[in-house]
């Protein structure tokens, strides 16, 4: 079929021109693709000479791990004749045979019909080791109330991260990240003591501007800003010996399209770009752990981006990963929210997994020497 290249390309054929189709691309669609508005990637002269290069995986393959949340539909289902696995035996078994190494988890339930009763960690444990599966983190509850039991639990499971998918605050307010600081380095220093790394994971709020200069409301709280962001002021709080992160790269760049100005304490509006990859390389081992999540950008969308599965989209993982570094010390988690098929595709969760894991696999950086 011609293009003709005075018809825009239909919304749905654009974005399934991803970056990994355009490097998979032949020549004979160079045409297609530049009347699509998008690059073509030339290959006549190389950027830099070959000699003394070697190829390695930009994620290490037991680096490559999966949070359990995005395939929760079938942890959590009943038996069915879907032919689909569900619970945790099956669906572990299915995701180490994809060649994921780590599992990262969000609740510790499946379905009571499959034992008669729930499971219980030490169970969840053996099909683990059984599978040469590794648990590197947890989205938990963390309070102080619980916290005690939430660690004996991921000591069971063998973990060396714990964690939440929450903010340690929701607050607008530097003294609600100051008690918030107080409560996770009392709870971190617990964790040290058990051997494991507390953490907290961001949505784009976490990057969202403090209020914290300007004229007072009724309540007597600040209105206005000093373009600080709600978890850059909490990492100066949180001790670095006891408090970690996890940064979802989805909802960093999300974070990057939505949370661009503010108004300063003379009531003039400004703008400051965030940047994730900055973001993490200025901090060095406070982030052990990553949620590699894709998404089409959708200026449309009042996030910018709709979630994919990894690779899929427009996220350059492979940009972010080289530059941040140190890969034998990152964990990178596949996860997509939006992952599960519901009644009509009970499969697309594990289905989304598989391209993910490939596509996680594929990426690659050339160094020299040995």
């Amino acid at each position: 079929m011609t293009e003709n290249p005075a018809v825009p390309m239909d919304p749905a054929e654009r974005r399934r021109l991803t970056r990994r189709n355009i490097l998979k691309a032949s020549a004979a669609a160079g045409a297609a693709i530049g009347a699509a508005g998008l690059p073509v990637l030339t290959t006549s002269t190389p950027a830099i000479g070959t000699r003394g290069l070697h190829a390695e995986e930009l994620i290490p393959e037991r680096r490559r791990g999966i949070i359990l949340y995005s395939v929760r539909d079938r942890i959590s289902a009943a038996p069915d004749d879907s032919g689909v696995p569900y619970g945790f035996e099956r669906v572990l078994a299915r995701i180490a045979e994809l060649g994921y190494k780590e599992v990262e988890f969000a609740g510790y339930t499946q379905h009571t019909s499959i034992l008669g009763r729930q499971i219980t960690p030490a169970e969840i444990r053996k099909i683990l080791d059984d599978n040469g599966l590794v648990a590197n983190g947890t989205h938990t509850s963390i309070n102080p109330t619980t916290f005690t039991q939430q660690l004996d639990i991921s000591e069971t499971l063998g973990m060396k991260h714990i964690g939440t998918g929450s903010d340690p605050t929701n607050s607008n307010y530097k003294a609600d990240w100051d008690a918030a600081a107080d409560v996770w380095n009392e709870l971190g220093r617990q964790a040290r003591k058990r051997g494991m790394k507390l953490y907290t994971h961001n949505h784009d709020a976490a990057y969202s501007f403090l209020l914290d200069e300007g004229p007072l409301d009724a309540d007597g709280r600040p209105t206005r800003s000093s373009g600080m962001r709600r978890l850059e002021y909490f990492f100066g709080k949180a001790d670095p010996k006891y408090v970690f992160f996890e940064l979802d790269i989805y909802w960093a760049y999300v974070a990057r399209f939505k949370h661009q100005k503010f108004v300063d304490k003379r009531g003039v509006e400004r703008t400051d770009l965030f940047d994730p990859i900055l973001n993490v390389a200025s901090r060095g081992d406070r982030f052990p752990l990553f949620h590699a999540k894709d998404g089409n950008r959708d200026s449309a969308l009042a996030n910018g981006y709709e979630m994919t599965p990894l690779g899929e989209g427009d996220i350059n993982f492979q940009q972010f990963f080289e530059t941040i570094g140190d890969a034998d010390y990152r964990h990178a988690n596949w996860e997509q929210d939006t992952a599960p098929g519901g009644a009509a595709n009970p499969g697309q969760s594990l289905d989304f997994a598989a391209i993910s894991y490939q596509n996680m696999s594929e990426l690659t950086v050339y160094k020299r020497g040995h």
